[in-house]
């Protein structure tokens, strides 16, 4: 049987005089936050979006995921390029 996914449930907070939010256990736990750990904060259209660190680097991975070609090391072409680079200048007179 199907289930329905549902919208989390709002949690409500409040901000202290030093500008401060404590994020609730159950939402760090679910999370993977502790403290001390860094976390992303983003704004958009009013709406504030907490992300951990790990959930961050995920993110960005899937966007650039489209671009990756299979069996080939992208810093290994970006250090082939630069190499490149730094001989068309060594060969221009440049460095």
């Amino acid at each position: 049987m199907a289930t329905v996914e549902t919208a989390p449930r709002p949690i409500s907070a409040k901000i202290n005089a030093n500008g401060r939010i404590v994020i609730p256990a159950e939402m760090r736990k679910r999370m993977g936050v502790a403290p001390g750990d860094t976390v992303m904060l983003t704004e958009e259209d009013g709406v504030l979006r907490v992300q951990s660190h790990r959930s961050m680097i995920r993110q960005i991975q899937e966007e650039f995921r489209p671009f990756r070609k299979p069996g080939v090391s992208m810093v290994d072409e970006l250090i082939a390029e630069r190499r490149e680079e730094a001989r068309r200048e060594r060969e221009a007179g440049l460095a």
